[in-house]
């Protein structure tokens, strides 16, 4: 269990945040924030799995300090899912050896901390659990979440943290009757990588052993192994720093999404029949 001491202006008290599993006991007060956070209903069937552990694994942030006698109670929370590799709707976002069929990810369902408790950590917290718990399973290679476009603090939360955006899907959510646009973003845990650019194949080429490549071998001859690879990585940095430019430009344009609460991902148009159904309703910070 993690402990987080702290003082929020909007608190009238230290506070003494701790992490732990989220449990039965939890059940109505998980109802009762997911309310309050999400502009949509979830099932009660979610809930109980969530608090039983069925499919799902969760993680709830408390104040030991609380004035109030709740020392216990839950003021945020998280709740993510294992999934198979090859049956994700990620699959192409990832390099690894199909014929493991048993390799799997991790996928956050939901994110949400009470407001009054808002910018102390507990949702950077509380994904390094996430983090924490994939990194402990050998056959996961990746977690990962989707994002409302316009929750520009989720947004900035998941890049501080070294997730990786790798797509914009349009239209993903539907909420009182419009479409909003949504980010994948991708952390990758025990190895797990991006499907290779001509940049990865190349150094790729040159970490394997001698012995197992021929082409590896014939270049070397004529370039050593340390320059060649010291230009792709040269190449690499540059392509980030393009990459990372058009995507500040992209920022800068005007939304053609309206606003919504800080804190944000909805109902999807349809599902994806990979993804799993919980997954579709979340992504609040």
């Amino acid at each position: 269990m993690l402990d987080c001491a702290m003082l929020n202006l909007k608190l009238s008290h230290n506070t003494l945040i701790q992490y732990r599993p989220i449990q039965t006991s939890d059940l109505e007060v998980l109802e009762k924030i997911h309310g309050d956070l999400f502009p949509i209903r979830y099932e009660s069937e979610f809930f109980q799995n969530v608090v039983n552990g069925r499919d799902i694994v969760s993680w709830g942030a408390v104040d030991r300090n609380r004035p109030d006698g709740k020392s216990d109670e839950l003021i945020g929370f998280v709740t993510a899912r294992t999934v198979l590799a090859k049956d994700s709707d990620i699959e192409e976002f990832l390099r690894y050896d199909s014929s493991k069929s048993e390799q799997t990810l991790i996928y956050i369902l939901t994110l949400g901390v009470a407001d009054s408790y808002r910018n102390l950590g507990i949702a950077s917290s509380l994904i390094r659990e996430v983090i924490k718990y994939a990194s402990n399973i050998p056959t996961c290679r990746a977690v990962y979440l989707h994002v409302i476009s316009y929750n520009n603090p989720a947004i900035y939360l998941y890049k501080k943290m070294s997730f990786q955006c790798v797509r914009r899907l349009s239209a993903f959510y539907f909420i009182n009757g419009q479409h909003y646009d949504a980010y994948l973003f991708i952390y990758y845990v025990n190895g797990g990588r991006s499907p290779c650019s001509p940049f990865c194949q190349i150094e790729d080429l040159f970490e394997r052993p001698l012995s197992k490549s021929a082409v590896a071998n014939s270049w070397t001859t004529i370039f050593p192994r340390e320059l060649i690879k010291l230009l792709v990585t040269g190449a690499k940095s540059g392509f980030r720093m393009v990459a990372a430019k058009l995507w500040r430009k992209e920022d800068r344009k005007p939304s053609k999404w309206s606003k919504g609460k800080d804190s944000g991902s909805l109902l999807p148009t349809k599902h994806n029949k990979r993804m799993p159904t919980e997954g579709a309703l979340s992504q609040f910070v």
